[in-house]
């Protein structure tokens, strides 16, 4: 199938040096920035009656920069002072250097993982294993706080906001050849609003293991996902790129072969007046070329004939001053 047109379900990124940028250039593709599903964040009245007490814990993990901002929103609320001995674990680089938004960074309190994977955190946060952890999340978990369960690690989950579905208005334009999906919400949000989805022939990407549970469940058909080699969801769309570009070259040039085949007199032809035509001009060029060596040849000739004869003239001259000086001197 070729692609065209591609819905990332994620806001547009802040930065032009985003990967998604360069797969519109390098495919000519055009990439859309529309969520399925936007965030509201709860008040401080309703996570109060969740009855969690923030500052009793000694350490946030962070997994979104979503949740640090609701984190920061909510302690502004509250009117509880974040400290500065608060320790902040973050699942990767880019989300631990987005907290220099709330705070002064000191790398002696912020640790992340070098690898953007939950699974590389857990070793950091076992290292301080006396900390009271606190994980702000939505209200639909991901799959990262699967892995802190899987791994033992004492923590609580706060829900701070909440996912909605961030619906279509009528009229709007769907005309995407792939979707991008990060959470089963996003994936919700598209059965909804489009209960014809499942004859709708578009590729689907998907990361992460709940959204591939959804999209399974749903019925969709993930032809795009993220693996060891693509880890990034811009990699494992660019790798489906080009293998489609790879299929639509062997298409057509499996399509030229069948045209020739059926059309083979009328490709001959055509073949044959230009390879006449760039015959006759090269006979032309070479008679040409023969024409003006000639031309040179016989100029050659002629100037060597004519220095002979001067040296002939000269020499005969020399030899008739000799004579005369000779008959001179016997006169005498």
């Amino acid at each position: 199938m070729s692609i065209k047109k591609i819905l990332v379900s994620q806001p547009r990124p802040t930065s032009e040096k985003s990967p998604y940028f360069d797969l519109e250039k390098k495919y000519g593709v055009e990439i859309v920035f529309r969520p399925f599903i936007k965030v509201e964040g709860l008040t401080s009245k309703e996570f109060r009656q969740s009855k969690i007490n923030v500052p009793d814990y000694s350490a946030i993990i962070l997994t979104a920069r979503t949740a640090i901002d609701h984190f920061f929103r909510l302690c502004k609320e509250l009117r509880y002072n974040v400290p500065d001995t608060l320790k902040y674990f973050c699942v990767s680089e880019t989300i631990a250097h987005y907290l220099q938004k709330y705070v002064i960074y000191r790398k002696r309190k912020i640790f992340y993982s070098e690898t953007g994977r939950m699974e590389d955190l857990i070793p950091i946060i076992a290292k301080h294993n006396k900390e009271t952890y606190l994980m702000p999340v939505s209200d639909v978990h991901n799959d990262k706080a699967v892995v802190l369960d899987n791994n033992k690690v004492k923590y609580v989950k706060a829900v701070m906001y909440r996912t909605v579905s961030n619906d279509f208005k009528p009229g709007e334009p769907f005309d995407y050849d792939m979707l991008a999906f990060f959470s089963p919400a996003g994936i919700k949000s598209y059965t909804t609003n489009f209960p014809d989805y499942a004859d709708r022939n578009v590729v689907i990407a998907a990361m992460g293991q709940t959204t591939l549970e959804a999209a399974d469940k749903a019925g969709l058909k993930v032809d795009v996902t993220i693996t060891p080699k693509t880890p990034s969801m811009a990699s494992a769309i660019e790798q489906y790129l080009k293998q489609a570009k790879v299929e639509e070259e062997k298409e057509e040039r499996r399509a030229a072969r069948e045209a020739a085949k059926k059309e083979p007199k009328k490709a001959a032809a055509p073949a044959s007046k230009v390879e006449a035509d760039n015959e006759g001009d090269a006979a032309a060029k070479r008679s040409a070329a023969a024409k003006k060596a000639a031309a040179t040849r016989k100029a050659k000739a002629e100037a060597e004939a004519a220095a002979a004869a001067k040296r002939s003239a000269a020499a005969k001259k020399a030899a008739a001053t000799r004579k005369a000086k000779a008959e001179a001197a016997a006169k005498k």
